[in-house]
Formats: C-alpha cells, sequence, structure tokens
C-alpha cells in the first residue's frame, strides 16, 4: 500500500466483526449468570457445575453439524449455540434435581442415578426430538434468506441429536463419581475419635 492508503472492511464483513466482538462479550457474562443461578438453584457449586455437563457434547453435535454441512461458523450459528446451552441446562436440571430427591430419600448414589436417568430419559428425548424435526427444514433449506436461518438450525439439529443422548450417558457416571469423591471428602475431614490414654 502507497504511505496515507489504508484498507477499512465495510459492509456484511465489518459488521460480522463487530457482532464477534460483541459475542466474545456477551458469552461468558451468560455463563456466568447461569452459573450464578444454578447455585441459587442447587446451593452447591459441585452440583451447578454438573448441572453444565451436557454443554461440552450440545457443542460438539454442533460443530460436527456444521462440518458435515460445509457451513461456516457465523453469528447465526453462534445463536444456535447459545440457544443449546439453555437446553443443555435445563436438561442437567431436570437431571439432578430428581437425583436429589431420591438421594435425600436414602438411596443409594448408584441406584438413584438409574432411577432418575430412566425416569428422566424420556422427557429429554422428547425434547431434543421436537426441536430436531421442528428446525430440520430449516437446517436443509435452499431458498432465500436460508445463508441467515440454515447455520442457527444446523447447529441445533446437530447439538441436539447428540447433547441430550450424552447427557444421559457421561452426566449421570460424573454425578455417581463426584458425590462418592465428595463423602470421601467429607469422611476424610471427620475428626478421629480420641484415644483413652493410659
Amino acid at each position: 500500500m502507497p504511505q496515507g492508503y489504508r484498507i477499512e472492511w465495510a459492509g456484511e464483513f465489518d459488521e460480522l466483526q463487530l457482532a464477534r466482538r460483541r459475542l466474545a462479550i456477551v458469552l461468558p457474562i451468560a455463563v456466568g449468570m447461569i452459573l450464578v443461578l444454578l447455585y441459587t438453584l442447587f446451593n452447591s457449586v459441585l452440583d451447578s457445575l454438573l448441572t453444565l455437563a451436557g454443554i461440552p457434547f450440545s457443542i460438539a453435535g454442533g460443530l460436527i453439524a456444521l462440518y458435515v454441512s460445509g457451513l461456516d461458523l457465523s453469528v447465526s450459528a453462534a445463536v444456535g449455540f447459545v440457544s443449546l446451552f439453555g437446553v443443555s441446562v435445563m436438561n442437567g436440571i431436570l437431571l439432578l434435581t430428581y437425583f436429589n430427591q431420591l438421594v435425600a430419600k436414602g438411596n443409594s448414589a448408584l441406584d438413584a442415578m438409574s432411577h432418575a436417568a430412566e425416569q428422566c430419559m424420556r422427557p429429554i428425548l422428547m425434547v431434543a426430538l421436537s426441536a430436531c424435526i421442528g428446525l430440520l427444514p430449516a437446517a436443509l433449506s435452499t431458498g432465500i434468506g436460508s445463508q441467515v436461518q440454515r447455520p442457527l438450525a444446523t447447529v441445533v439439529v446437530g447439538g441436539m441429536l447428540l447433547g441430550p443422548i450424552m447427557m444421559l450417558v457421561v452426566a449421570p457416571a460424573l454425578q455417581v463419581l463426584a458425590l462418592q469423591w465428595s463423602q470421601r471428602g467429607v469422611q476424610g475431614r471427620a475428626p478421629r475419635p480420641a484415644q483413652d490414654e493410659v
């Protein structure tokens, strides 16, 4: 470039860069607010973090769907990921709430999680399938406006196919392991009975 000249991007590309910068601020704030709300619900940091266990699998499903369909990661796709966060957290709340109720009734951790996953499987899969079926036409569309709606729908369909299934497989195992680990920690901190002096 000659001296005194510079390149400035405008139009859709400039708007995309601005939207990405805004999302880089909004997404961490949204996850932080979700964690605060979960802590007020469960009153436990461990349960709040375990509720988020399904989010990585939903994100992986959305990324795989974008890769298979040949779409780029756009602002529309990022909005789809945000909606996946909400559904994954809702599924985690449903599973952990039922699990905690069964543990409070005196069931063992393994029995409680097995029963909770069995009982919550139907509503979780119904939500996932209804979202997938509803957004599948938008994910496969090629008409006018599809460049905006297609990435969002593709992310949601991919995340809804993989996320809930992995949530029902991985999250129960993580919850049982975390509960056993926390119980061992409590037993390790328990004061030992004083020995009688001779």
